[in-house]
Order: C-alpha cells, then structure tokens, then sequence
C-alpha cells in the first residue's frame, strides 16, 4: 500500500509543498507488533505510479516489493519539477559547471538536513520502523543517485546503506573521492551501484570514472555491488529492471 500526503518543504524557491509516497508493505498490516528498515527515496513522483512519473514511465517499484515480499518501508519525497533547474540545485552537494545551464550552487546539504532533521523524525515517530543506522536507506538514480551515495558518505551515522543508480558521478568525482577517504566509515557500510553501457556520457569517460569510483569506495572498506547494465539507459523503466539486484544488495542480512 503507497499513502500520499503533502509536506511544507523548503526548497531553492522558497517554501513549498511536495508529495510524500509512503510505501508500506503488506506484512506491515498483519503483523502489529513488526518493525521494519526504511529506504529513503529522491524524486518520490517517480518510484510507484506510471500516471505520477515526470516521463510517464515510474519504477513500479510496490508491484515488485508486494510481488517479492519485501520486509522495508520506502518513504519516497517528490522532486522540484520548475523551470529554473531547482532540481539540480537541491540533487547536488557541491557547486559545479553544466555546459547548458551554467555554474549552479549546489544545496545538497539543505536537502540532507530537512529529510534528516524533519521527515526521518516523523516517520519514525508515526510509523512502525526501524529507526537505527544499520536500518535506514537511502536511494535514488541520476542526480538523486548522487545524493544517495553522498548521503552514505557524508551522514554514515545515519545510513548504514544506499543504492545510487546511474549516478551523476562528473559533477564533482574528485571531491566524492576525497570525501569516501576521509569519512569515519562504519564498517557495516552498504552500497549499490550501476551505469547502464547506453548512457549518455558511456562514448567519453563515464565508464572509466565509474569503474575508478567503485574501485576507490571499495578501497575504503564500503562492501559494495558495482554493476554495468548491458543495454542499461537512462531511464525509469532500466531502472525498474534492476530492482532484483538493488534489494539483493540493500537487504542482505538486514534481519
């Protein structure tokens, strides 16, 4: 079951409200007294329903967990969809060049402190989860897949795990780097991660900074899956077929 609800949620463009799809998985209503981990999400209107999804096309990602008996909770935030890039702007936590848009502020930060500080809280405090690190997720694909592997990197206190699907890895490759070598890791670190070989960028050097990325996090002690996609593209539908090895990764030995 996916709830929906709107939140007060300050982004670039002053304070908005965005959409919240909760996903509870069927067992969650059986079991009264269960508890369960919980995958935080970046651009929530693209994870569960087609009619939803910004390109029309959503990772259906409820059939798969309904479908596969995941025992995890995802709390999924909507994306700023307008028109002045906000979504760069809140997706990255650095400052950074795109040749299209210009030289962009990153408030990655900002993101991170809100979905810590006041929406972790509240679904901890109005749902049955598991509130610790070695419990709390955290994913997304493009630059929400960025986010995801900052986010492990730079709050490793509190996720322990995160699935960074086609990350945006050429906005600041050094600085990520510098940041997995110099981050107090906890050695129960967890990370997913793939390039689709139809990518943009797969013609120039996305690969060779993708497999220098995975090599460098598995050299600072994160247990990591590192994937190229055969015929993988940029999109929610690739990204749907990947579900299998994401849960594989974000779930083993959870319980």
């Amino acid at each position: 079951m996916v709830k929906t609800w709107s939140v007060s949620y300050p982004g670039v463009s002053g304070r908005q409200q965005r959409r919240v799809f909760l996903y509870l998985p069927r067992m969650y209503y059986r079991d009264r007294d269960r508890r369960f981990p919980v995958l935080y999400m970046f651009d929530g209107q693209n994870i569960f329903f087609d009619e939803e999804a910004s390109f029309g096309k959503s990772w259906g990602m409820g059939e798969y967990l309904d479908k596969h008996r995941v025992p995890i909770i995802v709390a999924a935030i909507e994306c700023n969809n307008g028109d002045n890039d906000e979504r760069m702007l809140e997706y990255s936590p650095y400052e950074y060049d795109e040749p299209e848009l210009g030289h962009l502020y990153g408030c990655g930060d900002d993101t991170f402190a809100w979905i810590i500080e006041r929406f972790k809280p509240f679904i901890d405090k109005h749902f049955r989860t598991m509130g610790d690190r070695d419990h709390t997720f955290i994913g997304g694909s493009s630059m929400g897949g960025l986010m995801a592997l900052y986010g492990l990197l730079n709050y490793n206190e509190i996720f322990s795990r995160a699935a960074a699907l086609s990350p945006s890895l050429w906005v600041a490759p050094e600085q990520l780097m510098e940041l997995a070598a110099e981050a107090p890791l906890d050695e129960n670190t967890v990370l997913y991660m793939d390039y689709g070989t139809l990518e943009e960028g797969t013609e120039s050097n996305m690969f060779d900074l993708f497999s220098a990325m995975g090599a460098h996090l598995l050299n600072c002690g994160i247990d990591i899956t590192l994937r190229i996609v055969p015929n993988g593209e940029h999109t929610e539908a690739c990204w749907e077929r990947q579900l299998p090895f994401v849960f594989h990764t974000l779930m083993y030995n959870v319980y």
